[in-house]
């Protein structure tokens, strides 16, 4: 018998454009997943929702809940802040849901170093080459060229933390990607992913 408690928390972390946000939302529909939703200071994009997609906060709001100790972890990305609060998290592990994490490597460190006595598996989702993610970045950013460069710059530092992460695998195609994700999430803490294949692939993407 597991001495884990009923939820599970579930990270996926990438690149900017790797495609984790679309991951996350797909394995919410499954029954018993929820995501996290996150405070940010960043602008609202086209379409999303406070409460929805994000709490949208001012930064002294933020700095605030930081001082308060309201968020299991919090970092600052592309001059924005972004927290996940531990109430909402703590109080749907509570009733067994799974949470599912959108959130950088930063985070993640944060959350494994709170030890929680619930399940803990990471994923780091690579995209299928550089030529790839620039393009999901221009039509993400509407061809904003100036915000495509500053995550380009990121993605080099992004991609030298998937070694931190229990499985690794390739988006190259969404649904196949999903399926790898599940069968690793069904198999509780198992993992098995081709350690070489993908140190491989992460030199390509460096070139």
């Amino acid at each position: 018998m597991s001495s884990f408690k009923k939820g599970g928390i579930y990270i996926l972390s990438s690149p900017s454009g790797a495609g984790k946000t679309t991951l996350v939302k797909k394995i919410s529909k499954n029954k018993n997943f929820s995501v996290s939703v996150s405070h940010t200071t960043r602008p609202p994009r086209p379409n999303e929702k406070n409460g929805k997609d994000y709490f949208f906060v001012s930064k002294n709001k933020f700095k605030k809940l930081i001082k308060q100790n309201k968020f299991l972890e919090h970092a600052k990305v592309f001059g924005n802040y972004y927290g996940s609060s531990k109430d909402l998290v703590v109080n749907q592990l509570k009733v067994g849901k799974n949470v599912l994490f959108d959130i950088d490597w930063q985070g993640t460190r944060q959350i494994r170093n709170q030890k929680l006595n619930y399940k803990l598996k990471t994923f780091f989702i690579l995209p299928p080459s550089k030529k790839e993610l620039h393009r999901r970045l221009e039509k993400r950013e509407k061809k904003n060229i100036k915000t495509v460069s500053k995550r380009m710059k990121e993605f080099k530092k992004d991609l030298s933390k998937w070694k931190e992460y229990d499985f690794v695998v390739i988006n190259d195609n969404l649904n196949l990607c999903y399926k790898k994700i599940m069968n690793e999430i069904k198999n509780n803490l198992k993992t098995s992913y081709d350690k070489k294949l993908i140190n491989k692939h992460v030199k390509k993407l460096l070139n």
